[in-house]
């Protein structure tokens, strides 16, 4: 059977979650026997979203093999099977990057260099490599960032009409839109849609299958609207209402509606069973939770929704997993500037997460934050930044290390809890220079790590810079502070425990990155079932979190 291919673009307005409906989409191939790959196409000009600031992009998703990526990547993830890796997200930045240096080394021979047909043909390349290396591949999605009609994304949908042109047949295009209500006239209004429609058709596109999105299901008379002004058969008209439940409905709803049953149909598949068994078992715990409890993420970008969405998800797994309604409290690390705030913040909190970070802002604040934690016993989960907050609050406050600090924050601190590996000293660009990607861990046998993912050996991935100075090792455990999980091979500490503490982990990597709905995180497993503990002010149950 040829590979076939779907490629997704969105119209209207940005946002309306092409990323998460393909990964729906996705998940529901997968149900009926199919092997799928992912491409993300991304028209800015940045090489990766490594270097962009987080209240502008939202979070960056990091693969196995360190490719940092578009945040719907990890939609991707956490919805199928499919292999993600630096091949699954390219981007204009890369695709010019790559045009150019062929150029500068004479590829081209000479040849005038454009963009049709030297940036299409690298996009159309692109689509290739993203599934050549994996076998037996039957179906790629790729999805088109940006909305139509921006300028940046014509040279992909150029390249998407040739690609469909050399692939006749195993191409389907599905145009995301949206269909507002106006409440003043009381009527849903196609006109959008049906100026987006027509932009993709000047350029040479026409859609196979128009997706909605709306507020409410649309009426039949909408869709057989939509259908004549847009050229596509009816049957290929769907609605995509808003779901006040749970993103992790999306592929049921898709699937009622035969979204998928009709993709089979115009890619001219054999349609075959669907089995979403463990997908409902998903659903049926977080749809019945037993027990409940509150977890604060004390953040710096906090103020943007996506920032942290991935720690937000794998939150929500352990949660399912424990048959928890839980409720997470996200905190701008800013307003909690004395323990007074902080008391009062986490007054009514069961657990508190602090995750990765860049920079001075809100440090300090976070090392309050720490300080409470340990001293109160409240469960506390550091992940990157939090735990170097963790490894800082500890130097100062037990070790009586005053001045105690890392050296981004500090560059001239006479204790250098955290410190920049020397390899990294002399590096001057910053995207992708961090150590990124997956690294194998050796577990401290007996630790409480150990006995949460009950294996000697661990493989997690990584983004930073900064590490914990193996210097002050000895200081740290003599006190209580375990080295839990190092390095496979290596000195660098990957793991830190508090063994004073019933749950004070810090983690140098991103744990959240490999967390699915189906299957959870050990550590956010573990870490929920022990903010379950807590019922109350932490100040009462020291001891009850110790049984």
């Amino acid at each position: 059977m040829n590979t076939k291919f779907i490629f997704m673009t969105g119209g209207v307005v940005s946002s309306l979650g092409k990323g998460l409906t393909m990964a729906s989409l996705g998940l529901l191939l997968e149900s009926r026997g199919l092997k799928i790959s992912v491409l993300k196409l991304d028209p800015y000009l940045n090489i990766d979203p490594g270097t962009m600031n987080p209240f502008q992009h939202g979070e960056v998703f990091v693969t196995d093999d360190g490719a940092e990526t578009d945040l719907d990547l990890g939609h991707y993830h956490r919805f199928t099977n499919a292999i993600i890796s630096k091949k699954s997200n390219a981007t204009s930045g890369q695709i010019y990057d790559s045009v150019l240096k062929k150029e500068r080394k004479g590829d081209y021979l000479g040849s005038t260099v454009q963009v049709i047909p030297h940036i299409t043909d690298e996009i159309k390349s692109r689509i290739k490599d993203s599934y050549a290396s994996q076998k037996d591949i039957d179906v790629v999605l790729i999805e088109i960032g940006g909305t139509v009609g921006d300028i940046e994304s014509l040279p992909f949908l150029e390249a998407i009409r040739q690609f469909k042109h050399e692939h006749s047949g195993d191409c389907i295009n599905i145009h995301l839109t949206y269909v507002p209500y106006l409440k003043a006239a009381g009527e849903l209004k196609t006109k959008p849609t049906q100026h987006s429609v027509q932009v993709l058709r000047e350029i040479g596109i026409i859609p196979d299958l128009i997706l909605c999105r709306c507020e409410n299901p649309l009426p039949q008379d909408i869709k057989e609207k939509i259908s004549l002004f847009c050229s596509v058969d009816v049957s290929s008209v769907f609605d995509e209402p808003d779901i006040d439940t749970t993103i992790y409905e999306v592929p049921i709803k898709l699937s009622e509606e035969k979204l998928d049953q009709k993709v089979f149909e115009l890619l001219k598949l054999p349609l075959q069973p669907s089995n979403t068994t463990k997908w409902d078992e998903m659903l049926f715990k977080q749809k019945n939770p037993k027990q409940c409890c509150t977890i604060a993420i004390i953040g710096k970008y906090i103020a943007h929704q996506d920032a942290y969405k991935s720690v937000f998800e794998a939150l929500n797994h352990a949660a399912f997993e424990n048959e928890t309604n839980l409720t997470i409290l996200p905190i701008d690390v800013e307003s909690l500037c004395d323990d007074d705030a902080i008391e009062k913040a986490l007054e009514n909190v069961n657990a508190v997460l602090i995750p990765g970070g860049f920079g001075a802002r809100g440090f300090e604040n976070m090392i309050l934050v720490a300080k409470y934690c340990r001293e109160n016993t409240l469960p506390y989960f550091g992940i990157c930044l939090g735990m170097q907050i963790l490894a800082i609050e500890f130097a100062r406050h037990v070790l009586d290390l005053k001045d105690a600090n890392s050296t981004e924050i500090a560059k001239n601190t006479p204790h250098p809890v955290i410190a920049l590996l020397s390899e990294q000293e002399v590096i001057t660009n910053l995207g992708g220079s961090m150590r990124l990607g997956s690294y194998e861990c050796s577990l401290k046998k007996g630790s409480q790590t150990h006995n949460i993912y009950k294996l000697d050996e661990i493989t997690e991935r990584h983004r930073h810079r900064y590490e914990f100075n193996a210097l002050y090792k000895e200081k740290f455990e003599e006190k209580g502070l375990i080295m839990a999980g190092t390095l496979k091979n290596n000195f660098l500490c990957e793991i830190l425990e508090n063994s004073n503490h019933p749950w004070m982990i810090g983690v140098q990597f991103h744990p959240e990155f490999v967390s699915k709905p189906t299957k959870a995180h050990p550590l956010f497993i573990d870490f929920v079932k022990t903010a379950l503990k807590v019922k109350c002010s932490p100040k009462l149950q020291m001891a009850a979190r110790f049984e």
